[in-house]
């Protein structure tokens, strides 16, 4: 069995223990859309997030993936996106965040929070997200 097989079997298990994270991913994602208020769903939902990555460092690397194994991962990716699309959307058109940010856009930029807090401890957590927020505001 090849180095790359072994790597993928691998992740395919990866994906299939981290679905239920996924899909309670995917709940907070549209409970994010039908919130009042898009910059605070949007807010609550990175958070949450964060959160779920920090505690399964296996769910983590699924988000982080460029390619998922199963198709049931790229389904629950693309509905997870299509809800991100959706908060996006309301939040840009209340004028909560800039013009050209994506769902993917926002993942991995996640990503990148998550890896700045793992690596350099928790201390800086909320820092670090709030400065994700904060970057996606519309300039001033």
């Amino acid at each position: 069995m090849s180095g790359r097989s072994t790597g993928l079997n691998r992740h395919a298990l990866v994906e299939a223990l981290s679905a239920e994270r996924f899909r309670e991913l995917i709940a907070e994602a549209q409970a994010a859309v039908a919130a009042d208020d898009p910059r605070a769903g949007l807010h609550r939902l990175l958070r949450f997030a964060l959160d779920r990555m920090l505690d399964d460092s296996d769910f983590a690397a699924v988000l982080e993936s460029a390619a998922d194994a199963s198709a049931q991962t790229s389904d629950m990716r693309a509905e997870l996106d299509q809800a991100v699309t959706g908060l996006l959307d309301r939040a840009r058109l209340s004028g909560a965040i800039r013009d050209g940010v994506d769902a993917e856009d926002v993942r991995r930029l996640l990503c990148g929070v998550h890896h700045a807090v793992h690596t350099g401890g928790g201390a800086r957590r909320n820092l670090y997200l709030d400065v994700l927020l904060e970057g996606l505001r519309p300039p001033r």
